[in-house]
């Protein structure tokens, strides 16, 4: 006999896996990449943001043939997360390493999306300033109490029960993504056309010593692999869909078409802000000031980026609450704090654990506001076993071939390539953030 092991709450649609899979990848890494398009000028940039994108859309397509396992007594299993198509395909010892990066994944998103709207909260406050007093006026304001309004938000948002719930707020985030990458793209476009040049070089902005040009290169590496995360969501987009068409034919259409946006959006965003500012280019996009007027499309873009992260924020936690509450549920299943109450379709274990994460991410955020050195050691510390490892592995396991055979030796080069640019990408990041 053979079946499927189904779940009768997959509604989704190609249009919802977009706007999960947009929410995903267009974030706080499209606000860095002028800044790393300036680093490495336009070839090297522009190459290496299609590299990026590339690397993606080979992960995507190989998790796309993992999401069913064959189940020993016979028809399949869905793998309804991440972790659990690790855990049937490759086993418990590959299980316990991926379980690791896996949670530093969604954590270090977390901080980082934390730092990031506190970031635009604040330039909004700032570019109020500027317009009414002045460019030169002296305006000032603490990130502390825009990273305190965020966390408190998010404390409320953490209750959504799961995944599935947070569809209706991918698809506001997802606009607001597309909203602020416009307004970034037509500021960058309009600064342009007022320089009467197109700014910038191929070699990107000269240093003092060829050690520190190679130290930023690397950290403008790890700024663009921030910038193409989605595959750690990959299996949970696809739990969500419907099984009619078959989920790999809806979500390899969805992911194919959400990276080729998403690669435009960065093109355009990166590309425009390195053209209009050149050597002067800021580290974000829309808070460094490049831009002062129109002040009110400015503060437009900014709000566009804190609704758009207060969703993000959730879609990446929900995984990571659903692990550590099924863990806490197996552990203690008679205690008091994990049975819901009915009244307010609350318990207790999801208030504490989810508050609790809240406030680390936000604790964190406090201590380390720095931005661009934070999204390059981000971008760099997970991607290649997120990535690129696991999704390679799990493909050779699942479709059986052997270690020489010629699809094999080209995937395990493919990852040792990726593997040595991100860990240039590592290092570099790193000694930025400790200068910093």
């Amino acid at each position: 006999m053979v079946y499927v092991i189904l779940n009768p709450k997959c509604t989704g649609t190609v249009w919802t896996a977009l706007a999960h899979i947009i929410t995903a990848m267009i974030g706080t890494g499209v606000l860095s990449l002028a800044w790393s398009m300036s680093q490495l000028g336009w070839i090297a940039g522009t190459l290496t943001m299609l590299a990026f994108a590339s690397v993606t859309l080979v992960s995507v397509s190989l998790l796309a043939h993992c999401y069913k396992s064959p189940d020993p007594s016979g028809g399949f299993y869905r793998n309804g997360s991440y972790l659990d198509a690790v855990r049937r395909i490759l086993g418990k010892k590959n299980t316990v390493f991926c379980g690791i990066v896996v949670h530093i994944y969604y954590i270090k998103i977390g901080i980082v999306y934390t730092i990031t709207s506190s970031k635009s909260l604040s330039a909004i406050q700032r570019s109020n300033c500027y317009h009414y007093e002045g460019h030169t006026a002296a305006c000032q304001y603490e990130n502390a109490y825009s990273i305190l309004i965020f966390g408190i938000i998010q404390v409320v948002l953490s209750q959504i029960p799961d995944f599935r719930n947070t569809e209706w707020l991918s698809i506001i985030a997802a606009t607001m993504s597309f909203g602020y990458s416009f307004i970034g793209s037509g500021l960058g476009l309009a600064k342009v056309i007022e320089n009467g040049e197109i700014k910038g070089s191929i070699g990107g902005i000269p240093s003092s010593t060829a050690i520190d040009k190679v130290w930023s290169v690397s950290q403008a590496i790890g700024d663009v692999a921030f910038a193409f995360p989605c595959s750690l969501l990959f299996m949970e987009i696809m739990d969500t869909l419907n099984s009619n068409p078959p989920e790999e034919v809806t979500m390899k259409k969805a992911s194919t078409t959400s990276v080729c946006i998403a690669t435009f959006f960065f093109l355009c965003c990166g590309g425009f802000g390195y053209a209009a500012f050149g050597n002067s280019t800021p580290g974000d996009l829309l808070t460094g000031f490049g831009f002062y007027e129109p002040f009110w499309l400015v503060d437009l873009a900014n709000i566009f980026v804190v609704v758009h992260l207060i969703g993000a924020y959730q879609v990446y936690s929900q995984p990571l609450y659903a692990s550590i509450e099924q863990w806490v549920g197996k552990k203690f299943p008679d205690s008091i704090l994990v049975k819901e109450r009915p009244s307010f379709r609350l318990n207790p274990l999801r208030l504490c654990i989810r508050t609790a994460y809240v406030a680390f991410t936000t604790g964190f955020a406090l201590m380390f506001p720095y931005f661009n050195q934070v999204v390059g050691v981000a971008g760099s510390i997970t991607f290649w076993p997120v990535i690129v490892y696991f999704p390679v592995e799990m493909y050779l396991a699942q479709k059986n071939i052997g270690p020489w055979m010629w699809k094999s030796v080209v995937l395990r080069i493919f990852s040792f390539i990726i593997l040595a640019v991100i860990i240039f990408a590592f290092v570099g990041s790193v000694k930025g953030l400790i200068i910093s």
